[in-house]
């Protein structure tokens, strides 16, 4: 594993360009299954959860071609389970996206359950019950999943257990192509559920609803290519404008969908950031002092839990203690300890719940990559450490964040992996 090397107290200044969200690709990646034709995809992140999920795909025959730095072209016609690599499913959380494809296309599937990061349980209640809730029988044993529709899925009334963004994303990958009408409640109503709503009508799939809390699907007999652009990744947006903050910088932020940054703008206004949105752009200018605050995390439109690391971080440099709570994950809290090591004051109340009080100076220190967004968060406190900081296990931020490092080096900072 490489490491990254950083030399705090560099302000940011200059633009910087987000990518496409990871959390919309995949399953979009997962849905070429549902058709024979050919599908575009553009802006495609270069990022390592794509490389292996390509991977994986390729696995089970399905062909894939970078016509540009990021544009995909994706081809199912010869999909098949012969070959599937279970090493590469087991070990890849986005696996668990292909389930609704994979039943729809082949009916009878034996696969691996999937891992993914260490950020606490996630469990799967929710998406094995929207598959059963639409006629599949689901038996477990020795580790292996096996799912069985062997007349396709039907139409059917889908009650989630929760919001859960992966379950309403199998759900719909499975409803699309069953047999008379769906409607899904309590469905998960996050941007990438919605951009994967749009590729699929855009496949021919009947969909209504999509960015509510309801969804109305008309099942069809078959599914066509599509042409589609990923939406940029809200999750980058985020973080970047907290690295600009903390720094003291004047960051502009484009490629971006105002709509789907209105409440974290809104938190940065209430600490006291300064931010002027356009339709594709944020422009962030630090402003001191910071004012603490209260968060907490919510299914959209509530503020993401993807961003409640680096907003820990940005309670640092407040003035007063601010309190984080994140309801979902009870690991996603790990990073909490290594910005303790490097000079936070900070108490963790329970596996939810952390206190902050600043500003506090943060000092280099040697720490380690939990999971994708605490690595990007301990690397943004490393840029305001003074000395050097070094970062462990630099490959994890690859799995969310493309050229992170580069795009951060061309902004001011002082950073190198080795």
């Amino acid at each position: 594993m490489s490491l990254f090397r950083i030399n705090g107290g560099k302000q940011l200044h200059g633009t910087v360009a987000i990518s496409g969200s990871k959390n919309a690709v995949l399953p979009i990646l997962a849905a070429t299954l549902l058709t024979d034709e050919p599908c575009i995809l553009r802006n495609v992140p270069r990022i390592k959860d794509v490389e292996r999920l390509l991977e994986l795909l390729a696995s089970l025959g399905v062909t894939h071609e970078w016509t540009s730095e990021h544009d995909l072209r994706v081809v199912a016609r010869d999909a098949h389970l012969q070959t599937l690599d279970r090493k590469t499913f087991a070990s890849l959380r986005g696996s668990l996206l292909l389930w609704g494809s994979l039943v729809t296309r082949f009916r009878d599937v034996t696969i691996p359950e999937a891992g993914g990061d260490i950020i606490g349980n996630r469990p799967i209640d929710a998406h094995l019950s929207a598959l059963q809730q639409l006629g599949a029988t689901i038996e477990r044993q020795d580790g292996l999943y096996h799912f069985s529709a062997p007349n396709g899925f039907v139409g059917a009334l889908v009650i989630l257990p929760e919001f859960s963004v992966t379950a309403t994303e199998i759900a719909l990958m499975a409803a699309v192509r069953a047999k008379g009408q769906t409607v899904i409640k309590i469905a998960a109503a996050e941007p990438h559920v919605q951009d994967l709503a749009l590729f699929l009508q855009e496949m021919g799939a009947k969909i209504a609803g999509a960015g509510t809390h309801t969804l109305t699907i008309q099942g069809v007999s078959q599914l066509h290519g599509a042409d589609h652009t990923v939406i940029p990744d809200q999750i980058e947006v985020g973080t970047f404008a907290v690295a600009a903050a903390v720094t003291g910088g004047d960051v502009l932020i484009t490629n971006i969908v105002a709509d789907h940054v209105d409440l974290v703008r809104s938190k940065l206004h209430q600490i006291g950031v300064k931010t002027e949105l356009t339709d594709h752009s944020l422009h962030v200018t630090a402003s001191f002092p910071l004012r603490s605050f209260r968060l907490q995390t919510f299914p959209y439109p509530g503020f993401p839990t993807d961003l409640q690391a680096p907003f820990g971080v940005l309670a640092t440099q407040c003035s007063g203690t601010s309190l984080i709570h994140d309801p979902m994950y009870e690991g996603r809290l790990g990073y909490v300890s290594e910005l303790i090591k490097m000079g936070a004051n900070a108490i963790i109340c329970d596996p939810h719940r952390v206190l902050v009080t600043g500003p506090t100076p943060l000092h280099g220190q040697e720490v380690k990559s939990l999971d994708i967004r605490a690595g990007a968060t301990l690397l943004i406190a490393g840029l305001i450490a003074d000395g050097e900081t070094i970062i462990h296990d630099a490959e994890v931020l690859d799995r969310g964040y493309e050229k992170f490092e580069e795009r951060l080096r061309n902004i001011g900072a002082e950073i190198t992996r080795e």
